[in-house]
């Protein structure tokens, strides 16, 4: 667990995500779209990806991707993410991660 808060420390927006999963994506994108320019993980692609995944299970992401950090906190996953933008937050805890700049 570890290993993942020290990931989703190293920048203001940290994405787990795996390369064939489409809600990642339309994640990334949806964050990418206010300007944002996060560091993204893709679990197969890394050398630690199940080590990783294993522990966002732990965090209590089901299913263990999208995760998403804003801030070097975790956010949760696309649920989390989805109902922040929809009730107008995810643009305040970008610009307060200084994700992005008004």
């Amino acid at each position: 667990m570890d290993m993942v808060m020290k990931l989703g420390a190293t920048s203001p927006v940290v994405i787990f995500s795996k390369s064939s999963c489409c809600i990642s994506h339309s994640i990334e994108t949806l964050i990418r779209s206010f300007g944002a320019n996060p560091t993204v993980y893709e679990l197969d692609r890394h050398s630690n990806g199940k080590q990783i995944e294993k522990a966002l299970t732990e965090l209590g992401c089901q299913p263990s991707v999208p995760a998403v950090f804003i801030g070097n906190e975790f956010i949760g996953g696309s649920n989390e993410i989805m109902s922040l933008n929809v009730r107008g937050k995810l643009k305040h805890l970008l610009i307060r991660a200084n994700a992005i700049w008004v």
